[in-house]
């Protein structure tokens, strides 16, 4: 795939001229009155001395993944400092966590300046599929949720794809020969189910997760601790056999219905909302009104048939207005992480070993690139909402 100046880029470069005509003033009015004595000595403004608006209690916090494998190191916490970035996440351990576990990994970040917001939990496949032994796992769980909340931890992710369908995904060029990800519905369309999973219908699945939420929300209730589902992504219409029941808006809502509670929320992503072919801006109100955005990934696929087929690019180049997405983020009093996913593969990263992951993926400065334009989203939406 080429890129080239074209009429829909024309615009998208209009648009952001647009957006210095509204944002630069009221950032050198912000400046400016930073450099007047304050009228209440002592009293932090919302800006610090650098005149740009920081993150706080009251802001979406830009957040990055670090591995727990070998525990925290010392290299990972100053590889997230030093970007500015003092959230993180991370893949859970096994199930079921325990205090012992986790409270050494929380005590070590907090010790370097960084919070713990997010671990995503998994190893309940009978739960998933409905079949023996789910009421084991689902104890599991609960243990683990309750070990969240002692912790302090706020919010545990996780999946419920019947399959992921991840053999749609392949390589694409973008520009500059950077690797970009590709999705496409025919690559994956007609494989047969795997043995191990076999084939549910949508009935199925929303028993199973139902069974679920009933049994896991009310331990998350006690413990403080707000379970995020991720939208299914690709969000193929079936998957080696299986329906998926968060691959439409439909199933998004569907979900927080089944126990009404802040406790049993999403992960919105904008870029899978797009994926679908419906408007991010106008998700992210519906759910984040409501109080059941508990996570939040921050990307932008260029969508050629919505469900089908897309590529996902460049955080700054695809089909979502990033800047309305952090500005509502705002609106709707969103305060936990954002996290901007799935960075793109440049030489830098390339030169330096192999990258794994999603075809077209990158690695370290992959993500800064999309770690620094998620931090200026961010202080340009404060500025423009606060101004």
């Amino acid at each position: 795939m080429s890129f080239f100046i074209s009429r829909r880029n024309l615009i998208k470069g209009l648009s952001a001229t647009a957006l210095a005509s509204e944002v630069l003033p009221k950032v050198a009015m912000a400046q400016a009155e930073q450099s007047q004595p304050s009228e209440q000595p002592g009293k932090k403004p919302w800006w610090l001395g650098n005149g740009m608006p920081q993150e706080s209690a009251s802001t979406p916090k830009i957040a990055d993944a670090i591995s727990l494998r070998d525990g925290v190191t010392d290299a990972a916490i100053r590889g997230v400092v030093q970007i500015g970035v003092y959230h993180v996440l991370s893949g859970g351990p096994h199930i079921p966590w325990t205090v012992d576990e986790l409270q050494p990994i929380v005590d070590k970040l907090k010790a370097g300046g960084v919070a713990l917001g997010n671990l995503m939990i998994d190893g309940f496949p009978n739960t998933i599929y409905g079949r023996p032994g789910r009421d084991e796992e689902i104890d599991k769980v609960r243990q683990s949720i309750e070990a969240a909340g002692k912790v302090g931890l706020p919010v545990v992710e996780y999946n419920f794809y019947a399959h992921r369908a991840m053999e749609g995904y392949y390589e694409e060029t973008g520009r500059g020969g950077a690797g970009l990800t590709g999705v496409d519905y025919d690559r994956a369309k007609g494989l047969p189910p795997l043995p191990n999973e076999g084939a549910h219908t949508l009935n199925e699945m929303w028993a199973n997760i139902t069974y679920f939420l009933k049994a896991v929300i009310p331990t998350a209730e006690k413990a403080n601790v707000r379970l995020a589902l991720h939208p299914n992504d690709p969000p193929f219409p079936l998957s080696r056999g299986s329906q998926q029941i968060m691959a439409t808006l439909a199933g998004w809502k569907h979900l927080i219905s089944i126990v009404d509670s802040p406790s049993n929320g999403i992960t919105f992503d904008c870029g899978v909302t797009r994926e679908m072919g419906e408007d991010p801006v106008a998700v992210c109100h519906y759910f984040g009104s409501r109080d059941r955005i508990n996570h939040m990934h921050y990307r932008n696929p260029h969508v050629f048939t919505p469900y089908l087929k897309y590529v996902e690019g460049f955080i700054d180049e695809g089909d979502v207005n990033m800047f309305a997405v952090m500005r509502e983020l705002i609106k709707v009093h969103y305060t936990r992480e954002v996290y901007p996913e799935h960075p793109r593969a440049i030489d830098y990263d390339r030169e330096r070993g192999p990258i794994h992951g999603y075809p077209g993926g990158g690695g370290y400065a992959g993500n800064l690139y999309d770690i620094a334009y998620a931090k200026a989203m961010l202080q340009a939406a404060l500025i423009v909402e606060r101004g």
